[in-house]
């Protein structure tokens, strides 16, 4: 209304407010005298239809799920609900207890994916970390010059701060397949430095003529550009099909492309345009005061003297480099035997920093066994190359001798390796560790509420026992929401366990404080044993009430302390989390419960969105009658059992029609004898038994309906529904009974379908040690084969097939089969335009072949078991280095695609030097032809060496990761040490190939 020129809204209020508002609401009223709704029923506060439960440990719980948006950093989601959570907290109610103590009610995560991503990229940033050290190990070693060492290792922390700018413009977030790009390509970020610093090196040794150093780095420079510019783009072009990949491969991996391609273009960058000129800086002569020198050694005594005092051993490396630098300028030792003992300082340094960080042996043996270890294996693996290259020349003068003898080696390794290819088996992904379990029995379908509750609290409770589990929160059936169409049978049991050893915030290994026998000291003055080490202690020295058991300590009563001990979690039978989840399976096996597929959270959820199951593996069986699907699954379930590589106890198919329905049958005729329509009766059977909503009460931005129904003991069982009435006009109600049969049967207890057919699934998993593609195809064939012989005979109208994530690998392989040879045809085309050669540009390319047949021999060796299976120092290296059955996956396929661009490079700049050895010598006889040859192979065996130990050793760390991640890393980084170890043989493929070539053009020339 409008009233004195102002607007008014008008509003009628008659909210509910109280139940005694409902109970006075008028239902009718008579002769003046209104009947309300509490004289004729019980007004009071009731549950909505229970469908899902909560449990945590065998107590039950309120929860909830947060989602985050499609394409949000999950990272900054999570940081986001923990603000918000805490903003909520002060407003949480609390309750004083009688003993004068407070009961808050706190929100609790009980689920939180950021323990995961920090340890993933710890893991990951231990790797590189390790992978830079490793790099300037060999640069030192085997360019054994101090300033150019300084030179190529300064190009990595410029590299890499470049790619990380790239990836803030572009948008790609830092996960554990991104950052393996980096760590991928470290080893050939370095050798882009490494050819070019070796070849101005040499150009100085040779400079006779005494030019202008900036004109020495100049020539050097422009000698080795064109082989460096087409090494890097061999390398980024074989990324190419990375980038074309869809669906989940492609979400995971084309930040991997990215960032590797970034690295590439980077390290280009700094080694073309940055270190020429850093180069001719560092290598110019300069005289310095002897006064400034000892000044500069004399702080660098002090200042390691310092560091020592400190706390810092490596301070000790200060000190040396100060002692030996007033050792030269007093003329004790040469400045050349100086330079000498300065690289082995250097060396030396590297190797104890690798040895602290790496602990290869593990963090439970010495600092000194590690340095050991760590020395053998580097230095072992330098003494390796410097013994190929002392004898390359002997080996590639017989090459050249017998060329045909020589050639069948490599063309032996590349038909095994295509043997082994065919031989291996598939699989999407490796699985990626993630500290966690889900595990999904379901219970029978008949199942009640209380049932449900209390089975689910008996596996949360069975399984909370196990020592290593950290928690277990439960949960049965469905939240009110389309997110989760789960029934109440279906159990979703998130079990989180203890990291193998106690982690501070950053998610690394925590050091703790133990006295002289070895026992971890608490806080409260007891002590722990440690059951993971042997400790040798005296009987009877301490008093037993003061040790407490290992298994239920926490990093809240231990001592930290930097020169302590790490404190491991598990149990000494317990080696891996496939341990924990067989003490899963052990103690969740309970009556009514079906067994359950290994599952983890991500991994399944991933599975559920794509295959709507909740298996990595299954059949979905399609048709109209969910009898006959049923019925057809049961049979499939029998015959997988008996299918090679499937686990039997994993086998379940589902029980669609098992549901207990309670039908009440309408008959027609007799309610048209009452005048009554089908309609009315449903209506009092909803009203009576089920109950119907008439209304809402709004309670502020909530909403609750006001339900009408029978009381409980009116419908407590099948009897009591017999004493309903049905109201008749005009006459006396009729009870329910004379109008319908009430009878049981059997019903779907979900319905499930997909493209317009009725669907149900059968469920299973592999054994360890089997591929999926394999199981599965072993499985396809089995039932074809009771299916031809009559076994099995298919339903009319019923159909199936196979679906789970092993659809994501035919996918995958079959873009890569169609994209990879294209990119394999741009690399060539690259090299021709590079040599302008055909000859020479397939010559180059069998590094390609090599190294492909390469990886698949380190795939097959790493799945045999007598392979390095001896121990070393006291640790098998089988288990060191990770060894175990490798399927042929979309990372192993990246790890390939990595391998097709750096296998080439030392073809490249083996065949462009021999290309001008060949133009400046210009040979006329076999004998001048293969001396050209031995001349480039011998100038250009250092830099090739170096790139290659540069990219092998660099991938040691990777391979022997144990961390979260290196699930996902390790099968990246096989194909490319063992391609590049088995590559080294190019080194003689391509000087051989080329002086054949020759050699025949010479014999045409002279016919």
């Amino acid at each position: 209304l409008e009233i004195n020129q102002a607007e008014y809204l008008i509003r009628g209020l008659g909210y509910v407010k109280s139940i005694s508002d409902l109970e006075n609401a008028v239902v009718t009223s008579e002769d003046f005298t209104s009947i309300r709704l509490k004289d004729i029923a019980n007004v009071s506060h009731g549950p909505a239809t229970r469908r899902g439960l909560l449990d945590k440990e065998g107590a039950e719980v309120v929860g909830g799920v947060v989602v985050a948006r499609y394409g949000a950093n999950p990272m900054a989601v999570i940081n986001n609900v923990k603000e918000k959570i805490n903003e909520l907290s002060s407003g949480l109610p609390s309750k004083t207890l009688s003993d004068g103590r407070t009961s808050q009610l706190t929100i609790v995560p009980f689920y939180d994916r950021t323990e995961l991503i920090q340890e993933t990229l710890g893991t990951l940033d231990e790797a590189l970390t390790l992978e830079i050290l490793i790099t300037i190990f060999v640069i030192i070693i085997m360019v054994f010059n101090l300033r150019a060492s300084v030179l190529i290792s300064g190009l990595l922390p410029v590299a890499v701060l470049m790619v990380f700018i790239s990836m803030k413009l572009f948008n790609v977030d830092a996960n554990i397949v991104a950052l393996s790009g980096i760590a991928i390509a470290i080893g050939t970020m370095v050798d882009v430095g490494v050819i070019l610093s070796e070849n101005v090196l040499r150009h100085i040794d040779e400079n006779d003529q005494n030019l202008p150093m900036n004109t020495v780095v100049y020539n050097a420079t422009a000698e080795v550009s064109g082989a460096i510019l087409t090494a890097v783009m061999t390398t980024i072009i074989s990324f190419i099909p990375v980038f074309t990949m869809i669906g989940a491969e492609g979400k995971l991996f084309r930040p991997l492309a990215f960032t590797k391609t970034a690295a590439l273009t980077a390290s280009l960058i700094v080694a073309l345009f940055l270190i020429p000129p850093f180069a001719a800086y560092f290598f110019r002569k300069r005289n310095v005061k002897i006064s400034f020198r000892y000044i500069l050694n004399i702080a660098l005594v002090i200042i390691g003297l310092l560091a020592v005092i400190f706390g810092h051993t490596l301070g000790l490396i200060l000190v040396a480099y100060g002692i030996v630098g007033l050792l030269s300028i007093k003329e004790k030792i040469s400045a050349d035997r100086a330079n000498i003992i300065n690289i082995f300082i250097s060396a030396f340094a590297i190797v104890f920093l690798l040895a602290e960080y790496w602990r290869p042996l593990g963090v439970d043996r010495s600092i000194f066994w590690n340095l050991i270890f760590v020395g053998l294996i580097c230095f072992g693996l330098l003494g390796i190359f410097t013994l190929f290259r002392s004898y390359y020349v002997r080996i590639l003068n017989w090459a050249l001798r017998n060329k045909l003898l020589f050639l069948a080696i490599p063309t032996a390794i590349v038909i095994f390796g295509v043997m082994i290819m065919r031989n291996t088996g598939k699989e999407f992904m490796p699985s990626l560790n993630e500290g966690s379990f889900l595990l999904m029995p379901t219970s029978m379908p008949h199942a009640g509420v209380e049932e449900n509750k209390r089975v689910l609290q008996q596996l949360d409770m069975a399984v909370a026992s196990i020592p290593e589990i950290e928690t277990v929160v439960g949960k049965s059936g469905r939240t009110e929401s389309a997110l989760d169409p789960a029934p109440l049978s279906m159990y979703e049991n998130v079990i989180q366990y203890k990291s193998e050893y106690i982690l501070n915030d950053k998610r690394e290994r925590q050091r703790f404080k133990v006295n002289e026998d070895g026992l971890f000291m608490l806080k409260d003055g007891s002590l722990v044993t440690n059951p993971n080490v042997e400790l040798e202690v005296d009987e009877g020295k301490y008093d037993a009430t003061l040790l407490k058991d290992p298994f239920n300590i926490t990093d809240r009563q231990l001592i930290p302390d930097d020169d302590g001990e790490y404190y491991r979690n598990w149990r000494p039978e317990i080696e891996s989390p496939d341990d924990i989840w067989k003490e899963i399976v052990k103690v969740t096996k309970l009556p009514g419960v079906t067994s359950a597929p290994k599952l983890q959270p991500i991994e399944t959820r991933l599975v559920m969105l794509q295959t709507g199951m909740r298996a990595p593996m299954g059949i979905k069986v399609k048709g109209q009658d969910l009898n006959e699907i049923e019925a057809f699954g049961v049979q499939l379930e029998d015959i997988l059992k008996q299918a090679d590589g499937v686990k039997d106890e994993a086998v379940f198919a589902d029980r669609i029609v098992g549901k207990p329905y309670l039908l009440l049958d309408i008959d027609r005729d007799k309610l048209a004898r009452y005048g009554i329509s089908i309609q009315q009766v449903q209506q009092v059977i909803q009203v009576s038994i089920g109950g119907m909503v008439l209304t809402q009460t709004v309670e502020g931005r909530e909403r609750y309906g006001i339900r009408v129904r029978y009381p409980r003991e009116l419908r407590a069982n099948p009897n009591d529904l017999k004493d309903i009435y049905v109201p008749v006009e005009k006459g006396n109600p009729v009870p329910i009974s004379e109008l319908v049969t009430i009878r049981y049967e059997q019903g779907p207890q979900i319905i499930k379908s997909e493209d317009t057919f009725l669907v149900g699934y059968v469920l299973f998993d592999k054994l360890d040690g089997y591929a999926e593609v394999d199981v599965v195809e072993n499985a396809q064939a089995l039932i074809q084969e009771k299916i031809d012989n009559g076994q099995l005979v298919v339903p009319k109208g019923i159909n199936y097939q196979f679906t789970g994530t092993y659809e994501n690998q035919l996918r995958a392989e079959k873009t890569l089969g169609v994209v990879v040879p294209l990119a394999l045809l741009i690399i060539f085309l690259i090299l021709y335009f590079q040599f302008r050669s055909v000859a020479t540009s397939l010559m180059v390319f069998t590094g390609i072949a090599v190294a492909f047949a390469g990886g698949f021999l380190m795939i097959w060796f790493y799945g045999q078991d007598w392979f390095l299976n001896f121990s070393f120092f006291g640790e098998n290296l089988r288990d060191l280095f990770q060894m175990h059955t490798i399927n042929l996956s979309v990372a192993v396929w990246v790890g390939f695609i990595a391998l097709f661009g750096i296998a080439t490079d030392d073809g490249v700049v083996m065949a462009t030097y021999l290309t001008q050895t060949f133009d400046k010598n210009k040979p006329k006889d076999r004998k001048g032809i293969r001396a050209s040859v031995i001349e480039a192979g011998e100038k250009r065996i250092r830099p090739c060496l170096m790139t290659t130990a540069t990219t092998i050793l660099a991938l040691l760390p990777v391979l022997t990761s144990t961390g979260r991640g290196s699930d996902i890393m390790i099968p990246m980084a096989i194909p490319s040490f063992g391609g590049m170890l088995i590559a080294l043989i190019t080194l003689f493929v391509v000087p051989v190939l080329f002086s054949l070539k020759h050699e025949l053009q010479l014999k045409k020339a002279t016919k």
